[in-house]
């Protein structure tokens, strides 16, 4: 997916519009615009301030995430979790982690070492 288009699908997770993100952030609303639309793009020190400002990864946004092969699973529980609140997703993560060591403890257990 393409940095615009990541930008329009967080725009849209968060409900607000393109011109409150432009205020927010100190842009003018036509270069963000720009953004959302694929005809320009941020210089460095935006695009961490894009990253921050959704709480979400430069490397999210450039999707260089994905040239390690995530699968769109991965993507799914990203989405997922950003629509979390910060407690829920506190929850999340030490389910999560619960899981794994459950998993392996198992694992170890059966003789599957």
């Amino acid at each position: 997916m393409k940095f615009n288009e990541k930008l329009r699908l967080l725009i849209e997770e968060k409900n607000i519009t393109q011109k409150k993100v432009a205020e927010d952030l100190h842009i003018a609303p036509s270069t963000m615009g720009g953004y959302v639309r694929g005809v320009s793009e941020p210089d460095f020190e935006t695009l961490k301030t894009i990253a921050a400002y959704f709480g979400v990864t430069i490397d999210f946004l450039l999707d260089t995430e994905n040239c390690g092969g995530e699968s769109s699973a991965e993507d799914g529980l990203l989405k997922t979790f950003r629509e979390m609140t910060p407690l829920q997703q506190e929850t999340f993560v030490e389910l999560g982690k619960t899981f794994v060591r459950v998993s392996r403890e198992n694992y170890r257990n059966n003789g599957n070492n």
